[in-house]
């Protein structure tokens, strides 16, 4: 081989392009960055999610001698969890809250709302959006007094005025019906966020494919579901993703109406899991409960992420 082929094959041979070395040089600054994030997620997240883990297999408990002395215990608290009918029944609850409030109920409203804020014909879309943003930024004690005073047992309730003006007498709907009157102020509450993610999305549909659809004959409901809903699809099963993760873990507004009861029937996953750590001191129990759900959480997350790259 020549001189001439050397020289000209080094010239040839790609170089490293202007972005890599950019990165290259500025890799030590990113990391420097991150490092604060990654300290505090390790610290407040990770960590605490292992000891759990560790807690999970042990008798751990506050009160008594398995506070002083804790044994490891294996697989004990998941055998006992497994078998106990007030875990099982408080999964059983958690998915049917997950399932009304989050899954359909939020998912549909917000999606209404999304598709109803797009319209040019709408007026008043300020009020509108407003009305619906509204319980998204108010606190989870307030917001949770509010309904108290609304589903309230006594004639004064506001929902016992509403249903007195049709002749009905007072009604305790939190002792009545109190799995579906959590269902529906959960709902209230996550309307705004579902409404926000999906307006986002409808955005970005092209318009220019609605018209298409319209031209060759397809009625609102069709061009919706055949044109913009495959489009979407991406933020839908990202939203029903965070949805499902935030609900499965809703506490205080549960607690603040209604304890856990009447008689069991709002205790969700999230109650048992405080009442067995904190009310009866059984930390291991507790702790084997949490990663029970957490469990659960991660495989319905394996599955919105699947579907959402299926092809349509």
């Amino acid at each position: 081989m020549t001189a001439t082929t050397i020289v000209s094959a080094q010239t040839v041979a790609p170089r490293p392009s202007a972005a890599r070395r950019r990165g290259r040089r500025n890799g030590p600054l990113i990391a420097l960055l991150l490092l604060p994030s990654v300290v505090l997620i390790a610290v407040f997240i990770v960590a605490p999610a292992f000891y759990g883990l560790y807690l999970s297999f042990t008798n751990t408990q506050l009160t008594g001698f398995a506070a002083r002395d804790p044994q490891f215990i294996g697989v004990d608290n998941y055998v006992y969890l497994l078998t106990n009918a007030d875990f099982l029944g408080s999964l059983g609850r958690t998915g049917q809250f997950v399932l009304y409030s989050a899954i359909i109920g939020q998912t549909v409203l917000g999606m209404v709302a999304a598709i109803l804020l797009s319209r040019p014909w709408l007026r008043g879309k300020g009020l509108f959006g407003a009305a619906v943003l509204m319980p998204m930024i108010v606190p989870e004690v307030v917001a949770s007094l509010t309904w108290a005073s609304v589903l309230s047992n006594n004639s004064n309730g506001t929902l016992n005025q509403l249903t007195g003006l049709f002749g009905s007498g007072t009604t305790d709907w939190l002792q009545v019906v109190p799995l579906f009157s959590i269902i529906i102020v959960n709902i209230w509450r996550g309307v705004a966020f579902a409404m926000i993610m999906f307006q986002a999305a409808l955005e970005d549909v092209p318009v220019e494919l609605i018209e298409a659809a319209r031209i060759d004959g397809a009625t609102a409901l069709q061009v919706f579901r055949h044109v913009t809903l495959p489009l979407i699809r991406g933020p839908v099963f990202l939203y029903l993703l965070l949805t499902t993760i935030s609900t499965v873990g809703v506490f205080g507004l549960v607690y603040f109406l209604t304890q856990g009861g009447p008689g069991g029937e709002t205790r969700l996953a999230a109650i048992y899991i405080y009442e067995r750590a904190l009310q009866f001191s059984q930390i291991g129990i507790g702790s084997a409960a949490s990663m029970i759900l957490l469990v659960i959480v991660l495989v319905l997350g394996l599955v919105y992420v699947r579907l959402s790259k299926v092809q349509v």
